[in-house]
């Protein structure tokens, strides 16, 4: 049996998956939106009206953020919502906060 060398922690997996899922300005925009109004979830049309892009690469965006854990959607359809993902939000602060304290 063939085991395979693990080289980077879980912790920086995490991290790593945070990182790319923020790196795009769009992607900081909607966090800081949602943080904004941590505790309460946001309709995609209102973050639609304060960016100056289409629907649908908004959509790709909170796609993104959705996938890495950050976001979390709830679809009544035609409406979705979306909010900060609490749990995951908390664990990025600290593993960042970790990271740059070093």
């Amino acid at each position: 049996m063939i085991t395979e060398k693990k080289y980077f922690t879980v912790n920086q997996e995490k991290m790593a998956r945070y990182a790319k899922a923020m790196a795009h300005p769009v992607r900081i925009f909607i966090l800081d939106f949602l943080a904004d109004n941590i505790g309460k979830c946001c309709y995609s049309g209102d973050m639609a009206e304060e960016l100056p892009i289409a629907r649908s690469t908004l959509s790709e965006h909170l796609k993104e953020l959705k996938k890495a854990g950050l976001i979390q959607g709830e679809i009544n359809p035609p409406y979705i919502k979306y909010c900060i993902n609490k749990e995951h939000w908390e664990e990025a602060q600290k593993l960042f906060d970790g990271f740059f304290r070093k």
